[in-house]
């Protein structure tokens, strides 16, 4: 496939994911941690417009120059932004206002895209898109949020239907001790904290074939597990008791029914779905009660290719931290991941939102241990 096509066709999914909204849907920011879905559709088009097109197309002209500050996300480099508890006060630009930006960068793109560009800003673009990708997932879960904190719970599309996933009949998989080779090698996109590939030491260990279900997850409701400090970290304990933590996110009991919002609008829990929206301290107490643990990065990472995963992201116990070798690029681009390598938990695997084609078995998926709006569950070990 062409660059050219490569590009159109990573573009119109974000178009497609939006395509269900109402005007009045692009613009909410109900928490900190959601970004309005207009901000995501402008801010990936300002990333193609600033580290492509701005610094290598001749006579390239920006479409604002105030665009910048409105669509930059974190980038220091780049310069001043908007803060982002702030972003859903941008009434202006308005909707209309950011899909022509993103028009216009599309048809300067495709121009640009006419010439093969050199290795070095063909990385730059092939980053680009799975940037672009990153957003499309983070989308799915910032809408979601949006229509599920809507008192009327409306469907972002009655018709949503899951990618199909399959559980495997529940086993506990056996891995001997041994020193194993994990992260990133080979030809293909990476993202720059898979590298550098390395050794590993595992003790022996056993990992579950299926990840905990719902049925699975009331057990732990029911015997109390949320009102139980002894399963439960002190800043987890905080947290609950804080938040007033009693179910999963969306979850919603309904004239004694249970009931958890999806993106088909609110449903009555499956049971035999896997567990979602789980912050990493609920997964951890779950694993606690029930006298196991969550498994780190790495035993996820050997142990993947035996059973199914896909369905949401998997808690570790692996703090966020930086591969033997690892080192940042120069100039902004060194700030997209090394940055944040602190105070967070990887997960593992991939979601129901996740673009097709960006998951595999080495990507690092990061965030704050009390985060549970994407879409993430639990595999257990021993």
């Amino acid at each position: 496939m062409s660059l050219i096509d490569r590009y159109n066709k990573v573009r119109q999914l974000s178009i497609q994911i939006c395509s269900p909204l109402q005007i009045e849907d692009y613009v909410v920011q109900p928490v900190v941690d959601v970004s309005p879905p207009k901000w995501h559709i402008g801010h990936t088009t300002w990333f193609f417009e600033t580290f492509i097109l701005k610094p290598n197309m001749m006579g390239y002209q920006e479409f604002d120059p105030d665009y910048n500050y409105v669509f930059n996300s974190y980038y220091e480099t780049v310069g001043n932004r908007v803060i982002r508890t702030d972003r859903g006060n941008l009434s202006r630009p308005t909707v209309a206002d950011i899909y022509r930006y993103r028009e216009y960068v599309d048809k300067a793109m495709e121009s640009f895209l006419c010439v093969d560009p050199s290795p070095e800003i063909k990385e730059l673009f092939i980053l680009g898109l799975n940037h672009e990708e990153q957003h499309q997932e983070l989308l799915y879960y910032d809408i979601k949020y949006i229509l599920g904190h809507n008192p009327l719970f409306p469907a972002y599309d009655k018709h949503y239907r899951a990618p199909a996933f399959e559980q495997q009949s529940t086993e506990w998989i056996s891995i001997p001790e041994g020193v194993y080779e994990v992260g990133f090698e080979g030809e293909g996109f990476c993202f720059d904290n898979e590298l550098n590939s390395h050794k590993v030491y595992l003790n022996n260990y056993h990992i579950s074939s299926t990840m905990v279900t719902n049925g699975e997850y009331l057990e732990f409701i029911n015997a109390n597990g949320y009102h139980d400090f002894r399963f439960w970290h002190a800043e987890g304990w905080d947290w609950v008791k804080t938040n007033h933590i009693e179910t999963p996110l969306y979850w919603h009991n309904i004239d004694g029914q249970w009931h958890n919002y999806t993106l088909a609008g609110l449903n009555p829990v499956d049971w035999d779905e896997p567990v979602c929206h789980i912050s990493y301290y609920e997964a951890y107490a779950y694993a606690a009660w029930k006298g196991l643990r969550l498994p780190t990065e790495f035993e996820w990472e050997v142990a993947a290719t035996q059973f199914n995963w896909g369905k949401s992201w998997e808690w570790t116990e692996s703090a966020y931290l930086p591969y033997p070798g690892f080192s940042k690029a120069e100039g902004a681009i060194g700030e997209y991941n090394g940055k944040f390598m602190v105070s967070q938990k990887v997960l593992r695997g991939a979601s129901d939102a996740t673009s097709p084609g960006h998951g595999r078995i080495t990507y690092r998926n990061f965030f704050h241990p009390n985060l549970r709006w994407l879409f993430c569950g639990i595999r257990l070990a021993r």
